[in-house]
């Protein structure tokens, strides 16, 4: 049996890590920068409805407010945007950057007039993504990627409420329906195509199939391609048998 090799089955690449890992190395710049040479940052989040703070939207995730706020987004971070660039390679880049606009642009029209920083946005915008893609998708990797996702990161819904005045709960929420919208509107083609046979491709000429040719236009077997058989006019052969007596069964003493 002869399938085509589908062009979108899963495949590693080294990349797949190394640009959230860059990503990440960012973020530990700049606070090293604000630890090193005593700098703070924050005055560059995203302050909602106010023109200053829309500088917010590009600088406001790369910065955070102190060591327990870097690593409790670092690992979330490399995690879910590792998935997303394993699975979703073919809209990767259009699910991180418009998602971390759209984030920060719905965090500056909905949140409380205060500084809004931190990569949580971008985190809980990959969060729904890959969780609602993956259900909605009804293919088995992207919904296994679903579970795991939730059963890593589910908790984190509870953090789109306002339980706690320090947290942007706004940046949460912004996030997650960005994410849940990206879900419904990006199409991402399956991962594993249907295989098909190679009789079953657009392109398949029967004409020209090495074994079809071994069949006359009845279905029946040939030995040879009907081209050799029209082109061969060397004489017919003769299969001849000789038999041979056993020579040491007839010299046997009984």
């Amino acid at each position: 049996m002869i399938f085509m090799k589908s062009k979108n089955d899963l495949h590693f690449s080294t990349m797949d890590v190394i640009y959230p890992l860059l990503f990440l190395l960012i973020i530990v710049f700049v606070f090293w920068l604000e630890s090193r040479f005593n700098i703070n940052f924050n005055y560059l989040g995203i302050y909602p409805r106010k023109f200053e703070g829309l500088r917010g939207i590009l600088f406001g995730p790369f910065i955070h407010g102190d060591s327990s706020h870097l690593f409790n987004n670092s690992i979330p971070l490399v995690v879910l945007s590792t998935a997303l660039f394993y699975f979703y390679k073919n809209i990767r880049w259009k699910v991180l950057f418009l998602g971390m606009l759209l984030t920060g642009i719905l965090t500056w029209i909905i949140g409380r007039p205060s500084l809004h920083i931190g990569a949580s946005g971008v985190i809980y915008m990959l969060t729904a993504f890959l969780m609602f893609k993956g259900i909605f998708s009804k293919q088995y990797q992207l919904t296994a990627l679903s579970f795991v996702v939730i059963f890593l990161y589910g908790s984190f819904i509870w953090y789109v409420f306002p339980i706690d005045p320090k947290i942007s709960w706004e940046g949460h929420l912004s996030g997650f329906l960005v994410g849940f919208v990206f879900s419904l509107i990006f199409k991402n083609p399956p991962l594993l195509k249907n295989k098909k046979y190679v009789w079953e491709q657009e392109d398949f000429n029967p004409e020209e199939d090495d074994f079809l040719k071994q069949f006359d236009e009845n279905g029946n077997f040939i030995e040879k391609p009907k081209e050799i058989l029209e082109d061969d006019d060397s004489p017919p052969f003769t299969v001849r048998y000789i038999i041979k007596k056993d020579q040491n069964k007839s010299n046997k003493t009984l």
